[in-house]
């Protein structure tokens, strides 16, 4: 069936590897799950990665890669802040990763920044060693963006500003922009405001949120999908808006509509494919784990005594990539669950309940969104 995971024998490896360059921030964003949530483990790791522990993540991608045969793989240098360390580490651990990669296998990096350290010479250097950066931003606007700010409060949109500029410059080096929901923020600014920014694509992330540590939203009745409402305004917006940005929320439900797979956590039933390589070697599940418990995201293993096939037995790994049989009755049952796939893992968390076996918090807002796409579709097919 179209988007289904694999039952928990098969043996789908690791295609992307989100690897920590820097375990510190320079902005101090008053909704990040990362600093201001339960999980504190970056407080015990290094601030920068190792040389050594970037020598022994490599051979573990290069192990993987010729286990399983990989013809390529994904490379995610995150943070914290990445731009931290400056372009010279980035390029280093680049060149690391692709020495070590077995022939006929071939490794597409990029970085995920704030903006605030790009410079035109930081763009130039990485764009010529293949790299592509997205941008973390909330809006086109300063007012859209006042939520993040640096440790001192101040506004982070000047620095921010200027490298959509820089990278605009680069098209071929602009990977796009993530965006955390502020329901709050009115969408169709929000929209707006994006599409002029002129990125390749835009990713609408919901804010991690759980059963246990609810979701923001405005007060109102009972029964309401703030953020499904959002989401549909914003999804009219692009759908009758013409040529503009790829919005990868929308494009994964409306292929998984169509019967394709899908290619993110946050809808749909596909394998996990990515793990996480901290500071200090550790290998970790998803970031977004890390807004449910302190240790949620931790495997217990690390790069220097475990390979990635390892990871792939770990329990937690499993768990997360089980299919409709991760799933609780509610959403096995539900008419959606093939496209809705029980949402973000993360969202689902209950601590006096189920754990991860719940429905997502944000259950009610995906189906309204995922109902609202597919009545769109099927009227635009209608008048085809």
């Amino acid at each position: 069936m179209a988007g289904e995971k694999t039952g928990p024998t098969a043996v789908v490896p690791f295609r992307q590897f989100v690897l920590k360059v820097h375990s510190r921030c320079n902005l101090a964003c008053t909704y990040c799950y990362i600093y201001a949530g339960p999980d504190r483990s970056w407080r015990a790791r290094p601030p920068t990665v190792p040389a050594a522990t970037v020598r022994q993540t490599a051979h573990r991608i290069a192990e993987h890669a010729r286990t399983h045969r990989l013809r390529e793989v994904r490379i995610d240098l995150h943070g914290g802040e990445p731009l931290l360390t400056g372009p010279a580490p980035l390029l280093a651990q680049a060149a690391a990763v692709r020495a070590a990669l077995p022939a006929g296998c071939t490794a597409d990096f990029g970085v995920q920044t704030n903006g605030t350290l790009l410079t035109r010479d930081t763009v130039d250097t990485l764009g010529a060693a293949g790299f592509r950066l997205g941008l973390s931003l909330d809006g086109g606007t300063p007012g859209l963006n006042r939520r993040r700010v640096d440790h001192a409060g101040r506004p982070s949109w000047p620095a921010a500003a200027r490298a959509v500029r820089l990278l605009h410059e680069r098209p071929e080096v602009f990977a796009g922009i993530l965006c955390t929901i502020d329901i709050t923020a009115d969408p169709a600014e929000v929209h707006d405001s994006l599409r002029a920014l002129d990125p390749p694509m835009v990713d609408f992330l919901l804010p991690h949120a759980n059963w246990s540590s609810p979701p923001p939203a405005p007060p109102g009745p009972a029964g309401r999908t703030p953020y499904g409402d959002w989401l549909c305004t914003v999804f009219d917006l692009w759908w009758d808006g013409g040529p503009g940005p790829r919005v990868r929320v929308f494009t994964e439900i409306l292929g998984l509509l169509l019967g394709r797979p899908s290619s993110s956590e946050a809808v749909g039933l596909s394998p996990v494919v990515a793990l996480v390589v901290d500071t200090d070697g550790a290998i970790e599940q998803v970031d977004s784990l890390k807004s449910t418990y302190e240790g949620a995201a931790a495997t217990g293993l690390d790069v220097f005594r475990h390979s990635f096939d390892d990871a792939l037995a770990h329990p937690g790994m499993a768990a997360r990539r089980s299919g409709r049989d991760g799933l609780g009755a509610q959403c096995r049952g539900c008419a959606l669950v093939e496209v809705c796939g029980g949402g973000n893992y993360a969202h689902r968390y209950r601590a006096d309940a189920g754990g991860f076996r719940n429905p997502s918090v944000y259950c009610a807002d995906l189906e309204r969104l995922i109902r609202h796409i597919a009545a769109r579709l099927d009227a635009t097919v209608a008048l085809n």
